[in-house]
């Protein structure tokens, strides 16, 4: 039986299921975590991937500047990996960047070559002051951050 996927944007109901996700990965030190609460506040930046009608799969478009957005909070349960639902996610944020105008977006990860098949390049962080002085700042790896920065540019 074949299953049914279909990516969205987030929804309200949606918020507890991303959040459970989010903490699989933010308990493997993966991904920072984030609260029900900023979760309820920034759900217009999240899209999901929806499998027989279950979130498997979330990413979102955070915006830093008129110029610079960035892919955040990209996950997919251990189940639905190799389907290419990260690809997707990673794609339908890069179509809204457009859409809205943003001229870059950038991600931090730990698997690059991920992204660098989207097109992305590994960039110094130190080129992204707008991430790091208002959301790394904050981060508890700040003075020994592990994570690589990638970069796009959007045309």
């Amino acid at each position: 039986m074949r299953e049914t996927v279909n990516i969205r944007s987030a929804a309200i109901h949606d918020v507890p299921e991303i959040h459970d996700l989010l903490e699989v990965y933010a308990n493997q030190g993966n991904l920072l975590p984030r609260s029900m609460s900023e979760l309820y506040r920034h759900l217009r930046d999240f899209f999901v991937v929806e499998s027989d009608g279950r979130v498997v799969g979330c990413g979102a478009l955070e915006i830093f500047t008129e110029d610079l957005g960035e892919v955040r909070s990209l996950v997919v349960a251990d189940a639905h990996k190799r389907h290419g639902h990260g690809r997707q996610l990673v794609e339908r944020v890069i179509g809204e960047a457009r859409a809205i105008g943003l001229k870059r977006l950038m991600a931090l990860t730990y698997v690059p070559d991920f992204f660098h098949k989207l097109g992305f390049r590994t960039v110094p962080k130190e080129t992204l002051p707008e991430k790091v002085w208002s959301v790394c700042i904050k981060c508890y790896k700040f003075n020994h951050c592990d994570e690589i920065a990638v970069l796009l540019a959007l045309k």
